[in-house]
C-alpha cells in the first residue's frame, strides 16, 4: 500500500538537522520510551521532506513557467503528460507525490499517536515540529489531490483504505489549521538546529493555508506576525561576497540565511540510484534541471528538464536584477563565457538558474546528478511579503498591500521608481504578477494560477473542473476497492 510507513528507517547525514548518522527500527509499539527515541522518529519525519523535490519540479512543469524538457518525448513520460495536461490516473510520478507525502503524514502521525507516552524536557518542541510536518505534508496532498483520507493522531495501517473514506477538502484544511495553531503555541522563534521548524515557519504556512482558502481576513494578520517578528528580512545586493547578498540567495553560501523562513535541507554525503530517487540525500530536481552535456564555468551538466518558456523571459522589466538570477540564458551565457551544451527535448535555450547544478570541489558518491546539495527554499520572506500583500489587497487595505509588494520590488530594482500604485482588483493582479517574477522556478506557479482561477487560458490544455486537481493514482483506487472516488473527469 502506497502510504504505509517503512518499518526500518536508515537516515545518514552530518551537520544540519537531517545530516547525522541515525540507524534505528520502529516496528512495534514498544517505542517512544525516551527523548532519544522521539528525536529519532522526528528525524525520520523530516527525512521525507527531501522527496518533495518532485512536487517542486512538477509545480513548474504543470504551469506556464516551464516545459517538461528532457531527452525526448518519452523521457520521464509522467512529466511529459503533465506538461501537456494529458495525464491520467496511470502516472508513476503522481503516484510518487501521493505515496511519499503520505509516508510523511504517517511518520509524523506515529509521533503524535504516542505524544503522551513519555515525559521529558523539550518534548513540547518535538511534538510541535511533528504537527508542523504533518500539516506540511497534508497541505501538499490537498493542493494536488483535494480531499484525502485522514486518521487523526494515528498511523494508517493495511486495511484502512477499505474503511476510511476520503475526507472533504474543507475538513482536511481544518485539520491542517488545527495542527499549525497547536504547533505555533510551542515552537521556538529560533530553530534548535539548522533546518528545524520555527514559530515563524508555522505562522507563514498557516497564513498560506488561509490564503489558499480565500480566508484573507485571517491570512493577512497571521502573515503579519512573521513580518513584525524581526526574525527575517530580505537579502540585500552589495559589492561584497556575503551570505546576505541577493545574488547569493540560491547559492550554497546563501542557505539558511536571513530571508529563509523554512528550507528543506539537502546534502551530497550519500549516493543514490535511479531505482530509489527518494533515497537520495541530494536535491534530485537540481540534476534533472541542468543543461545536458554542459561545458563551461560555474555549472555542471544535468538532464535538461524543467526548461523555462520563452514567454517567461519576457515578464521581467528592464533593470530587474531577478531576471539573471532566475533564468540562465544559454545564448547570452555562451557568448559571454564560451559555455556549450547539448539541446534537449523542447529546448528553449533557457534553464532554471536557481536550481541547476553548481560545480563542486568535493565529489560525492553515487550518481552526481542525484546528490546535489542545493537546499530548497520552501518558504522565503519575499513569499511571505507577497502573500500578505495579496491578502491585504482583498481586505480593503491597499496601503499595506502596496508597502509589502513594493518592498520586494525595491530590492529587485534598487530604487522606488518602480513602485506599484494601483488599487482594487488591479492591485491584486499586480501582486500576483509580482509573485510570478519573484518566485519563478520555485514550484508555486501552478497552484497560484489554480487557486486564483486563472489557469484556464494560461496553461495550454488546462481544463477548469478537471485539471485543478490531479487524479488519485489508479493503484490507490484499486487498493481501496472503490472506497475512494476518483477526482472529477479522470
Amino acid at each position: 500500500m502506497a502510504f504505509s510507513i517503512i518499518a526500518t528507517i536508515s537516515v545518514s547525514c552530518s551537520d544540519d538537522f537531517v545530516e547525522r548518522d541515525v540507524v534505528y527500527a520502529i516496528g512495534s509499539d514498544n517505542y517512544f520510551n525516551s527523548e532519544e527515541e522521539y528525536y529519532k522518529a522526528l528525524v525520520a519525519a523530516y527525512d521525507i521532506l527531501q522527496s518533495t523535490y518532485v512536487n517542486v519540479i512538477l509545480g513548474e512543469i504543470a504551469s506556464d513557467n516551464t516545459l517538461s524538457g528532457g531527452g525526448d518525448a518519452n523521457d520521464v513520460i509522467g512529466w511529459q503528460q503533465i506538461d501537456e495536461m494529458i495525464h491520467t490516473p496511470v502516472n508513476s510520478n503522481l503516484n510518487d507525490v501521493w505515496g511519499w507525502m503520505f509516508a510523511g503524514v504517517n511518520r509524523a502521525s506515529y509521533i503524535l499517536e504516542f505524544k503522551d507516552k513519555t515525559e521529558f524536557e523539550g518534548k513540547a518542541q518535538i511534538i510541535a515540529e511533528a504537527r508542523f510536518l504533518r500539516a506540511y505534508y497534508q497541505f501538499e496532498l490537498v493542493k494536488w489531490f483535494g480531499g484525502i483520507p485522514m486518521k487523526g493522531d494515528a498511523r494508517f495501517e493495511l486495511g484502512d483504505e477499505l474503511t476510511i473514506p476520503r475526507s472533504k477538502k474543507e475538513d482536511v484544511y481544518a485539520a491542517i489549521e488545527n495542527d499549525l495553531k497547536l504547533a505555533i503555541e510551542d515552537l521556538s522563534p529560533t530553530a534548535p538546529q539548522i533546518g528545524r521548524v520555527t514559530k515563524g515557519a508555522a505562522q507563514a504556512l498557516l497564513g498560506k493555508v488561509y490564503l489558499y482558502q480565500e480566508k484573507f481576513d485571517l491570512a493577512g494578520p497571521m502573515l503579519d506576525n512573521v513580518i513584525n517578528s524581526g526574525m527575517y528580512r530580505l537579502t540585500k545586493d552589495s559589492n561584497t561576497e556575503s551570505k546576505d547578498q541577493y545574488s547569493n540567495l540560491f547559492e550554497e553560501i546563501g542557505e539558511n540565511g536571513i530571508e529563509s523562513v523554512f528550507e528543506v535541507q539537502y546534502t551530497d554525503v550519500e549516493g543514490a540510484g535511479f531505482g530509489c530517487l527518494q533515497c537520495s540525500e541530494g536535491n534530485v530536481a537540481v540534476g534533472f534541471s541542468g543543461p545536458r552535456s554542459y561545458d563551461g564555468p560555474l555549472f555542471t551538466s544535468g538532464f535538461s528538464f524543467n526548461v523555462p518558456t520563452q514567454e517567461s523571459l519576457t515578464i521581467y522589466e528592464d533593470g530587474d536584477i531577478r531576471k539573471d538570477i532566475t533564468i540562465l540564458n544559454m545564448t547570452e551565457w555562451g557568448a559571454q563565457t564560451g559555455a556549450t551544451y547539448t539541446p534537449g527535448y523542447k529546448d528553449t535555450k533557457l534553464f532554471n538558474r536557481k536550481y541547476i547544478p553548481r560545480k563542486r570541489s568535493a565529489q560525492a558518491a553515487g550518481d552526481l546528478n542525484l546528490t546535489n546539495p542545493n537546499n530548497y527554499r520552501a518558504i522565503r520572506y519575499a513569499d511571505v511579503l507577497l502573500m500578505a500583500a495579496e491578502a491585504f489587497s482583498h481586505t480593503n487595505n491597499p496601503t499595506k498591500a502596496q508597502e509589502y509588494v513594493n518592498e520586494v520590488r525595491r530590492r529587485a530594482f534598487g530604487d522606488e521608481n518602480h513602485d506599484i500604485t494601483s488599487t482594487g482588483p488591479q492591485l491584486t493582479q499586480d501582486i500576483l504578477d509580482e509573485r510570478r517574477r519573484e518566485l519563478l522556478g520555485e514550484g508555486h506557479r501552478f497552484f497560484d494560477l489554480v487557486r486564483t482561477k486563472q489557469a484556464e487560458g494560461k496553461i495550454p490544455g488546462y481544463v477548469e473542473g478537471k485539471n485543478n486537481l490531479f487524479p488519485i493514482p489508479i493503484e490507490e483506487i484499486k487498493f481501496s476497492n472503490g472506497n475512494w472516488e476518483q477526482n472529477p473527469n479522470y
